[in-house]
């Protein structure tokens, strides 16, 4: 299979959009189910052989433990409880609507009792239209839906090997359903005292300084998939160091710099995956040297802390 397939966003920009929405019904009901862990890492999907899961829920809420999973090589949604009960209904020929009744009325059949606090997107254009009431979002193509799971799953490896290199708090590789891309963090010990103004999600997501790698599928304001890295708080001259490979470069976004890796750039590498391992190396390298982490105590070369295994008998 080719490594990083093509998916220009033209190409499947309505089926994102609704793929995004049906992402964001089933990371409420994770949202809600899930217990609460730092930095939301409660609430991100986890990839699989066929799509991506919640993993298991449940239990800590009174709930029986069960398991949402998306799969895009059969195009159905799974809902599965611990006892082996489960019921699935096709991605294909739904509303975000019609999606989200089917996953309230299959949460009911296994007994599971959640109540959404804000059953309607998050952060999106039309965030103040309930779930219930979208029918404008009902676009699926099987064969783009496929290769977006293809492209995730060969991202997440390459996101994996570059975690390993990381011996300090770091993130799971996860996909966001808030902002549709998958990404892994790398953390310092600095606390960061936001301003009272900024919303709760963002203070959750940056108490401490972070270095978030991570790949998405492009937007209105960026209109092409690309590979990404930011620091935050984002340190002074940043956006004059240096990133590899060439084709990589800062952008400014929202007051603040963003290296840029295009997709398209790194599929037209000679060896792609060294491209994009080497773009977050650099953008990483960059981010903690102008914050000042210690980058040689915190390295973990090969995914090796055993210094017996580092430095031999």
């Amino acid at each position: 299979m080719e490594l990083f397939a093509p998916i220009p966003l033209d190409e499947w920009r309505d089926t994102k959009a609704t793929l995004h929405r049906f992402c964001q019904v089933v990371g409420k009901v994770r949202l809600t189910a899930e217990v609460r862990r730092n930095h939301w890492w409660n609430v991100p999907f986890h990839l699989t052989g066929r799509g991506f899961t919640t993993r298991p829920m449940g239990q800590a809420d009174g709930n029986p433990i069960f398991t949402i999973d998306f799969d895009f090589v059969g195009h159905q949604l799974l809902v599965t409880e611990l006892d082996g009960r489960a019921v699935s209904f096709p991605l294909y020929g739904q509303s975000v609507a019609s999606f989200y009744q089917k996953v309230m009325l299959a949460l009911a059949e296994l007994d599971v009792q959640v109540d959404l606090d804000r059953p309607w997107p998050f952060d999106l254009p039309d965030s103040g239209r309930p779930f219930v009431e979208d029918t404008e979002h009902a676009a699926y193509d099987p064969a783009m839906a496929n290769r977006y799971w293809q492209v995730l799953s060969q991202v997440n490896l390459v996101l994996e090997e570059f975690a390993a290199g990381f011996s300090g708090k770091i993130s799971p590789v996860h996909h966001f359903w808030h902002t549709f891309d998958i990404a892994c963090s790398r953390f310092s010990d600095r606390r960061v005292d936001q301003p009272p103004s900024v919303d709760s999600v963002t203070r959750e997501a940056y108490s401490r300084e972070v270095i978030s790698s991570g790949f998405w599928f492009g937007d209105d304001a960026f209109p092409e998939p690309a590979f990404y890295s930011y620091t935050a708080p984002e340190p002074e001259g940043l956006e004059n160091e240096p990133l590899s490979p060439e084709a990589a470069e800062w952008i400014e976004q929202r007051g603040s710099h963003l290296a840029v890796l295009r997709y398209d750039d790194a599929r037209s590498a000679a060896d792609p995956r060294a491209a994009v391992l080497a773009f977050y190396e650099s953008a990483y390298q960059a981010g903690a040297r102008r914050a000042g982490w210690d980058i040689a105590w915190l390295a973990c070369p090969g995914g090796i802390t055993d210094p017996r295994l580092r430095t031999g008998p």
